[in-house]
């Protein structure tokens, strides 16, 4: 299975990295915190215990700071990460036993 090719991979795999690298302040770790238990149900492995608290919250904190467009911006990333999670579980779902 090819992750790179999901919508939204572009954050997720990075932010399985910042993760592993114990970057946790970044817009692909943050996104990784909010939906941990979905990904982690999908079959992604990354350190449950350094997932930062909060994560809506300081995404949206981090992006006022970044854009002048932060609202817009966190809705699409969401939207991302909804697609990833998604894609990600139906193919876990339809692959071969």
């Amino acid at each position: 299975m090819n992750l790179s090719e999901l919508p939204g991979a572009e954050f997720i795999l990075q932010g399985i990295d910042d993760i592993h690298n114990g970057k946790t302040n970044t817009v692909g770790s943050l996104l990784i915190a909010i939906a941990a238990t979905r990904l982690t149900k999908a079959g992604l492995d990354f350190p449950k215990n350094r997932l930062p608290k909060e994560p809506e919250l300081t995404l949206y904190a981090l992006l006022q700071e970044e854009r002048p467009d932060a609202y817009s911006y966190y809705n699409a990333l969401l939207r991302r990460l909804n697609s990833f999670c998604s894609a990600l579980e139906l193919i876990n779902k339809y692959k071969a036993p």
